[in-house]
């Protein structure tokens, strides 16, 4: 909405990741050089830790995409597996040719061999597991024996945890003393220092655009600071309201003022009756939109000329004449995927959005988000543990990059599902693999 009243391209403070606006400061930049050179020299287990808005998914999400080809990537989004699903999830990730009751045994043969391979290939293999902190112990200790598989020089398989601080508070404990001793290196994510919120803020505004004297002067990141504690989700939310709060004013220049409006609307702010503040603040930046809105339109209409006899006849809103747009059902979705599928090369990307039982996945072609386009939009239907559900995948495109720049502009409903990039050779492969679970069952 305040893009073009500040000459920006694009939203410079989205909380879904945007790795195009990756900063380097604060250490960032360092420790995501540390972690490729862990990850090539073939390291074994790192561990990365940040509190809750540190900007872990963003660091996760720049190692997608700057790792080399040559690196085979896992993505664990889901942290509540349980020890029995973590291996056949990996299985499933790396497209290996195991039947869906396929046992624990059969399972790490075939996952060793694969690994052996890769080797042979001068290739690796690597699992990144986001939200590490909420796995059980007994997943967490699965972890540990998979780190075993190993050549007489060589680790065949590569993990990194990202996790808050009560990862390290679980690695305390006796029961999971052993994957400890196997974590070879730790990165921490350290709160932004008021120097760091100075130029993080006014590095994202400049890259998206914006040609002017910095908004964010060093007046106001005092504020700032105080109100987000440095951490980055928090900043990007102070940043973005306090520039609607100054649009909505008709104004440029950014004060103490519009930051304590920011925070008065955000929940994590730790003010007594936030919430009944928040949400008066709310309503009259709302008010104010909209008198700039109407006075937007009013100046529009006067600046069309009329002749004396002309006039204008607007139709009440209640009796505009409505324009069904006719969604297509699950069931037409599913045969549409089917014939799209056919004709995209295996070496093609996608965006995996997640997996849905059947009525989740009637309810979002029904809500879909107004971000995504229905055109884009795939769904295919799989079975997985005895259980059938929908893939939903988004998009098409040359390479991870294009692909990961798409996902970035997600937005925040979106971004809590935990979209990742996957090829369209792993989607066929998903649904072979029903396809023969479907065969044994019947």
């Amino acid at each position: 909405m305040y893009l073009e009243h500040f000459g920006l391209q694009r939203q410079p403070f989205k909380i879904t990741p945007d790795t195009s606006l990756f900063y380097k400061g604060n250490k960032r930049g360092a420790a995501l050089e540390a972690l490729k050179y862990a990850i090539e020299s073939g390291e074994g287990i790192v561990k990365v830790i940040g509190e809750v808005g540190s900007g872990k998914t963003m660091l996760c999400r720049m190692l997608e995409q700057e790792l080399p080809d040559y690196i085979e990537i896992v993505y664990i989004a889901n942290p509540s597996l349980s020890p029995e699903n973590i291996l056949p999830l990996i299985a499933f990730e790396l497209q290996l040719p195991v039947a869906p009751d396929a046992s624990k045994l059969e399972l790490m043969q075939k996952l060793q061999h694969y690994l052996l391979q890769k080797h042979g290939e001068n290739r690796q293999v690597l699992v990144l597991v986001e939200e590490a902190q909420s796995m059980p112990l007994e997943t967490l200790e699965e972890i540990r024996l998979l780190s075993n598989l190993e050549t007489a020089e060589h680790k065949l398989l590569q993990m990194v945890l990202f996790g808050q601080p009560e990862l390290d508070e679980k690695l305390q404990q006796k029961d999971i003393r052993q994957l400890k001793e196997r974590i070879t290196h730790s990165f921490y994510l350290d709160p932004f220092t008021q120097d760091d919120i100075y130029q993080y803020l006014n590095y994202r505004m400049h890259a998206v655009g914006y040609r002017g004297p910095d908004i964010f002067s060093s007046a106001v990141i005092g504020s700032i600071q105080k109100e987000s504690h440095g951490l980055t989700r928090r900043i990007n939310i102070l940043a973005d309201k306090a520039l609607l709060a100054v649009y909505a004013e008709g104004g440029h220049q950014l004060s103490k003022k519009h930051i304590h409006v920011a925070a008065q609307d955000s929940e994590f702010s730790d003010k007594k009756n936030n919430r009944n503040k928040g949400l008066m603040v709310t309503a009259v930046i709302s008010l104010m939109l909209l008198s700039v809105w109407l006075g937007m339109q009013i100046g529009s209409r006067n600046s069309v000329a009329k002749t004396p006899l002309q006039t204008e006849v607007i139709t009440p809103i209640s009796h505009q004449p409505a324009v069904a747009t006719q969604q297509p059902s699950l069931e037409q979705k599913i045969i549409q995927t089917k014939k799209w599928l056919a004709n995209i090369d295996d070496g093609r990307i996608t965006i995996q959005l997640m997996l849905l039982d059947e009525k989740g996945a009637r309810s979002f072609l029904k809500n879909l988000p107004a971000t995504l386009d229905m055109a884009k939009l795939h769904i295919y239907d799989m079975r997985m543990n005895n259980k059938k559900l929908y893939s939903v995948i988004y998009g098409n495109f040359d390479n991870k990059k294009e692909a990961q720049a798409v996902l970035s502009k997600f937005d925040e409903k979106l971004k809590k599902k935990k979209a990742y990039l996957r090829s369209f050779k792993g989607i066929k492969a998903d649904i072979r693999k029903s396809q023969f679970a479907d065969m044994g069952e019947k």
